[in-house]
């Protein structure tokens, strides 16, 4: 089984207005809603390829309903818990002359509301998979990430990681299966700038020896950098094509990289269709499906 982790999912409010000025009255020419979460995203993205997933997390309110509503129209098997107050925050995504982000709060999470999502985790056992991502809301105990891998210890469960600096570097004790940072947060962590895949390789072999198992670093426009736990290193650069929206590239990396190594068992083809995911999604409007998947791996 795989299960994905969001702590505070939402419903992404995406809009296009011409030329917005502040202060006075805008209409959109297009406007979307869409489940997000950096979880949600990779369970979104496990289904398009034909792996099935959990999501777990936290929802309130009518948007809570929504943001189910949504995931299991996407095919999503939604397991969140209900949180009693406040709502399911709404991220505003308004693309204009510049793109400006309005991101909500989320709901109040109790101790309670903790201890059931622990208690779902606890249900992971040997050949299980659990993906952690995205920021820790101000309503849980910022030490979450260290929580879960700890009681997670031991017990077989391969755990994918993909945050920012200390939410990262304090789990690598554990020893996670995949840590996915992108060259800006693995530099950000070491205190450098990355801009080559050249550059990021000894810095990838870093976190490993911090104890990862492996390090997937996506690159963007660059492509990206594996260190793998067979000592191996893989490397390539981007896709070639247009870029239309880069939300959830990266949570689709971590996607195709899973996919493609329960269907092969190999790190370099885990790594091409990591690459070729987040490129896909990157290239449309929408997260990436297996036939554009599929046709970037056979054009490169």
């Amino acid at each position: 089984m795989i299960c994905t982790v969001t702590f505070n999912p939402s419903l992404d409010y995406i809009v296009r207005v011409d030329d917005m000025r502040l202060g006075t009255i805008n209409r959109t020419t297009y406007e979307k809603v869409l489940p997000g979460g950096k979880g949600v995203n990779v369970s979104i993205v496990l289904g398009n390829l034909g792996h099935a997933s959990r999501a777990l997390g936290f929802v309130a309110g009518f948007t809570g309903d929504e943001l189910c509503r949504l995931c299991a129209e996407a095919g999503v098997d939604c397991d969140f818990i209900r949180v009693a107050e406040g709502m399911t925050r709404i991220n505003a995504k308004v693309k204009s002359n510049e793109e400006t982000e309005l991101n909500g709060q989320g709901p109040n999470i109790t101790e309670k509301d903790v201890e059931e999502l622990f208690s779902k985790i606890d249900a992971l056992g040997e050949g299980d998979t659990l993906v952690i991502s995205g920021s820790v809301p101000s309503a849980l105990p910022h030490d979450m990430y260290e929580r879960i891998m700890a009681r997670l210890n031991g017990r077989g469960v391969r755990v994918v990681v993909d945050a920012e600096r200390d939410l990262l570097t304090r789990v690598l004790p554990y020893r996670p299966f995949l840590v996915k940072p992108n060259n800006h947060e693995l530099g950000d962590i070491f205190g450098v700038t990355l801009r080559t895949r050249d550059e990021v390789v000894p810095y990838a072999r870093k976190l490993r020896e911090m104890g990862a198992a492996n390090v997937l670093v996506s690159m963007a426009g660059e492509g990206g950098v594996l260190v793998a736990e067979t000592g191996e290193v893989f490397e390539s650069p981007a896709a070639k094509g247009t870029v239309v929206n880069s939300v959830g590239a990266g949570d689709s990396s971590v996607a195709g990289f899973l996919a493609g190594l329960m269907e092969t068992g190999s790190y370099e083809t885990a790594f091409k269709m990591a690459l070729a995911t987040g490129s896909a999604s990157a290239f449309s409007d929408h997260l990436a499906t297996r036939p554009e998947v599929e046709a970037l791996i056979a054009s490169s």
